[in-house]
């Protein structure tokens, strides 16, 4: 899976197609109603309309992202929350807290910092769910969930102490 630069926020840098960075200075990027305006996420290349897929995000010492997956036209301009009733199901690292973007918001407990998070979609069974890979334990699922039309992996950072989320191959 790679980064699709057409929906990438300008504060966000892309490398090698699977590393987002956030950067002070914003990129002065051509307008596209694919790009992210008001929150700094990217969007996966992948179209998922069928069948199950995983993806593994590295995230190191990152303090501050989310990770997940969106329907393809979630709303990418103006105010935007992350939540499964605007298209969204994501988990949030966020200075030490952990929270699953449900309505409303709901605080997890880790027993260890993931610096590696797998992501696991059942599209059928309606099933999104998140892992730590550090210490491989569970982190939340989402289900049942009824999909309607492609869903997209969802990569936000939150400010420039979020470091690097890298895709590993």
């Amino acid at each position: 899976m790679t980064l699709d630069a057409e929906t990438a926020h300008p504060a966000l840098f892309l490398s090698e197609q699977r590393r987002v960075t956030w950067q002070e200075e914003k990129q002065d990027l051509r307008d596209s109603p694919q790009r992210f305006h008001s929150l700094p996420c990217v969007l996966g290349q992948l179209s998922i309309t069928s069948g199950r897929y995983y993806w593994e995000v590295e995230i190191g010492d990152t303090a501050s992202c989310d990770l997940g997956i969106c329907r393809d036209n979630v709303t990418r301009k103006g105010q935007v929350t992350i939540s499964p009733q605007n298209g969204f199901w994501a988990i949030r690292i966020y200075e030490g807290e952990y929270w699953a973007l449900t309505s409303p918001e709901t605080r997890l407990t880790l027993r260890q910092h993931p610096r590696r998070v797998v992501i696991f979609l059942d599209y059928e069974y309606g099933d999104v769910s998140f892992y730590n890979m550090t210490d491989g334990s569970h982190i939340f699922t989402f289900t049942p969930i009824l999909f309607q039309g492609a869903l997209r992996p969802l990569f936000r950072l939150w400010k420039s102490d979020s470091v690097t989320l890298t895709i590993v191959h």
